[in-house]
């Protein structure tokens, strides 16, 4: 499979690729939700956080300079996301990924765009209340540096500022497929199963920034 741009025989290979991105504030169960349809549903999970978890370990200099960046509680350059997850894509033959905390804001969809040339069949939204995900954060105790509550908050503001207008973008183009993330897991998956079944349902409705913007701490 090849992600990158190559006129018309190119984009006809593009097409066989069925992407599915899953987008959530920080603690909205991403990871554990993704493992489970990976296991159901046949797709290829790949988490840009631990992509760029992945290149911080390397020691490259491209991981320092991440690294910096997440420690402050802001978003990657969307062209080093990008590459690094095309890189991923590129390095496994499967024909559908499912691709965790990406994009998270609207750079990420431009250039995600130009340079693949494809757009995702849909769009899961995992919504949680921020008390919950706080909660959900502060337990897990992965030893993440990004895992404190300064940070945290920090990771919320810039979900609520950067990655609502990119759900509000694939809302517009009827992409959104929005389950209550606050619930069980159980609950949160029995919901996803609908959604990964039928493909049709559940969508999200419109947004109000200005009521969602009210939950920051």
């Amino acid at each position: 499979m090849d992600l990158h741009k190559e006129g018309d025989r190119g984009s006809a290979k593009q097409k066989k690729v069925k992407i599915v991105f899953v987008i959530g504030g920080p603690g909205s169960g991403k990871g554990t939700q993704c493992k489970r349809i990976a296991q159901q549903f046949g797709y290829t999970h790949l988490s840009v956080g631990e992509i760029l978890r992945q290149e911080i370990s390397s020691g490259s200099e491209t991981g320092a300079m991440i690294q910096k960046i997440m420690k402050e509680g802001k978003l990657v350059p969307s062209d080093v996301t990008v590459r690094l997850l095309q890189q991923a894509m590129q390095g496994i033959n499967s024909g559908k990924f499912l691709i965790d905390g990406f994009p998270r804001n609207e750079e990420n969809v431009k250039a995600f765009e130009d340079l693949t040339k494809m757009e995702p069949e849909f769009v899961l939204y995992l919504d949680c209340p921020q008390d919950e995900m706080e909660k959900r954060l502060l337990s897990r105790n992965e030893g993440r540096e990004d895992d404190n509550i300064e940070t945290i908050r920090k990771r919320f503001k810039v979900f609520m500022e950067s990655t609502l207008p990119t759900i509000e973008y694939y809302e517009s183009k009827g992409k959104i497929r929005k389950v209550d993330a606050g619930k069980s897991i159980d609950e949160v998956f029995e919901s996803i199963k609908v959604i990964f079944s039928q493909g049709k349902d559940n969508k999200v409705p419109p947004i109000s920034r200005h009521k969602c913007k009210c939950l920051i701490l």
